[in-house]
């Protein structure tokens, strides 16, 4: 299966699909662009670990059509990307959350553009899980205004927020990952005749009395992350909301009123969502599991002196007098945290920032000392290769070394590529048997 990775960052889609079979999944084309940088790092470490694959170092906005319909040309079945997240994340603010309408928002509408030239069978996206829940003040409508526009291209989407360390991963990450399939493969065909027989003998779609049978059966049993990601059998405190599309996405922008829960499914204009838990049944790997031996840690990365009552700082409770813009003045409160990270958890989500001294930043205690994790050991929370980030090619063909700061910034970007290994499991499955 030939495939697109935009937004590709270090490969992350790449890896994880690689692992599942890296001869059904072949990556031929990959798109990273950083346009506040004037290093392209991240592109760089990317033509360094694969050298066979066609890498466009463009701003994904100006890849002209001809490209995407080379892409068709080339045989690209499938597009996958991790989309820039910046509009959507909790790091920001809600005063200046601007959701779908930001710069990087966007970005979404050049994956539109892609399939309507490239028509893939299928699609992997994934992003922050508060892209549900945006804008604050319309929740739910950016991503009904995604599904009003997959829906559009004739396209079904199948959703579910995942927590890697539920799942047997290292990291708390949630995320909400996406599988989009064309409507006209026999996949699809299947499910149809699954919801026409269900539809028929439990519910009115054109009422307010919703059984929604084949959409649970989909949701729980059926699905591609139902197979992969099992969950509780039954909708988190009754918790589930069936809605109609309209094909006007200006239309649902001015007027979506719904609840986007964290699973559901898109049919023909269609969407029921659930709440739903994991079964929490598989033992996630902790801190203590994904360390580097000490003897292979350099003194760089322990912390000491004021830097270590900076950290202290950070992480205890504190209440702060500010001033909004506006003059009005207010208390900011902010509670404790544990003074270091426990070993025998899996690691707190991990952002850009790690490796500063931030709050957010991991830092561990061993034998009496306070450190930081490695460059090895943040690939490792992510499910990379060790050492995958070290080099990069530059474009006179030199391979040098990136800096660690770069290296933390992108896996506090990146994916787990376990939870991609495990999605491209299942879609082998599916596609070779439909």
């Amino acid at each position: 299966m030939k495939i697109f990775s935009m937004f590709d960052g270090v490969g992350g889609f790449i890896v994880g699909l690689n692992n599942s079979d890296s001869d059904f999944f072949n990556t031929i084309y990959s798109n990273q662009f950083e346009p506040s940088r004037k290093t392209q790092d991240a592109f760089e470490v990317g033509v360094y670990r694969f050298p066979g694959m066609e890498h466009i170092n463009t701003d994904v906005g100006l890849i002209p059509n001809t490209k995407f319909d080379e892409m068709r040309e080339a045989g690209v079945e499938m597009i996958v990307g991790g989309f820039p997240c910046q509009d959507y994340s909790v790091a920001r603010s809600k005063k200046h959350e601007l959701g779908i309408q930001g710069k990087k928002g966007t970005l979404f509408w050049e994956i539109i553009r892609a399939v309507t030239h490239i028509r893939p069978k299928y699609l992997i996206l994934e992003n922050v899980d508060r892209l549900l829940k945006s804008p604050s003040k319309q929740r739910g409508r950016d991503f009904a205004i995604m599904l009003a526009a997959f829906n559009n291209l004739d396209y079904s989407v199948e959703w579910r927020v995942i927590n890697a360390a539920d799942y047997g991963r290292s990291q708390r990450r949630k995320r909400v990952f996406f599988f989009v399939y064309r409507n006209d493969l026999k996949w699809a065909k299947n499910i149809d005749n699954l919801f026409e027989k269900e539809d028929s003998q439990h519910f009115n779609l054109f009422t307010d009395d919703i059984d929604g049978h084949a959409y649970d059966n989909y949701i729980f049993q059926t699905g591609l992350f139902a197979r992969q990601f099992p969950v509780k059998p039954t909708a988190n405190k009754n918790r589930h909301t069936f809605g109609m599309l309209s094909n006007d996405v200006v239309d649902i922008s001015d007027n979506f009123t719904g609840q986007i829960w964290n699973s559901g499914v898109m049919r023909h204009g269609r969407y029921y969502s659930i709440d739903t838990e994991s079964t929490m049944e598989e033992e996630p790997l902790t801190l203590k599991e994904i360390l580097q031996p000490e003897h292979e840690v350099d003194e760089k990365y322990y912390i000491t002196g004021d830097k270590l009552e900076k950290f202290a700082y950070l992480r205890g409770p504190k209440k702060i007098e500010r001033t909004s813009e506006t003059g009005h003045t207010y208390i900011y409160a902010e509670g404790g945290m544990s003074p270091h990270d426990s070993l025998d958890l899996p690691g707190r989500t991990m952002l850009t920032s790690e490796g500063t001294i931030n709050r957010s930043t991991h830092l561990i205690k061993i034998n009496g000392r306070y450190r930081l994790l490695t460059p090895v050991e943040a690939e490792r929370l992510q499910d990379f290769p060790d050492n995958w980030t070290k080099y990069k090619q530059i474009s006179s063909g030199d391979v040098i070394e990136v800096s660690d700061r770069m290296r933390w910034f992108f896996m506090g970007n990146a994916l787990v590529t376990g939870i991609v290994k495990r999605i491209g499991d299942e879609l082998k499955k599916i596609d070779t048997a439909y």
